[in-house]
């Protein structure tokens, strides 16, 4: 009876372990040269773009707008005088994107900390930014004196 019981027992594990061995998962995936994670039915999936660094507006006469942005925090300057002068715009989170997408924005908050004694800073509480990666580019809206524009800028290498 201890025989049966045990040889029941050793074919059962067999059978399992053999199946559990034969399942293909649809998800397997491996990382190609170019950052892509491809799926094993060769679906490429875009691994979420890295904002991080430094970003400029167009040079207006001597005078831009320069973000830079770090693991957690946005920080973005007016710039004049061919770069001798710069001045704080804003100071706030920044929130990386966790998946691929066309469009990603994100709401940061103003670290009033900073901000608040610059003379040239945004009062605002919170800023929304967006980067296209069509186009490649950050923007926002700045308003300064009661005029507002969507500042664009690209990543500088």
């Amino acid at each position: 009876m201890k025989k049966k019981i045990f040889t029941t027992f050793i074919i059962g594990s067999m059978v399992l372990s053999m199946a559990a061995c034969g399942s293909a998962s649809t998800n397997s995936s491996s990382v190609s040269s170019n950052n892509e994670v491809v799926q094993e039915n060769n679906e490429k999936i875009k691994d979420p773009v890295d904002l991080t660094g430094t970003w400029k507006s167009k040079n207006n006469d001597g005078a831009w707008m320069e973000a830079t942005i770090n693991d957690n925090t946005i920080s973005i300057d007016w710039v004049s005088d061919n770069g001798d002068t710069k001045s704080i715009y804003w100071v706030g989170s920044y929130t990386a994107p966790t998946e691929y997408s066309d469009e990603y924005t994100w709401t940061s908050t103003n670290d009033k900390e900073q901000t608040e004694s610059a003379l040239l800073a945004s009062s605002d509480d919170t800023k929304d930014f967006t980067y296209s990666d069509s186009d490649k580019e950050l923007s926002y809206q700045a308003s300064m004196m009661g005029t507002t524009t969507t500042v664009r800028m690209t990543k500088s290498e």
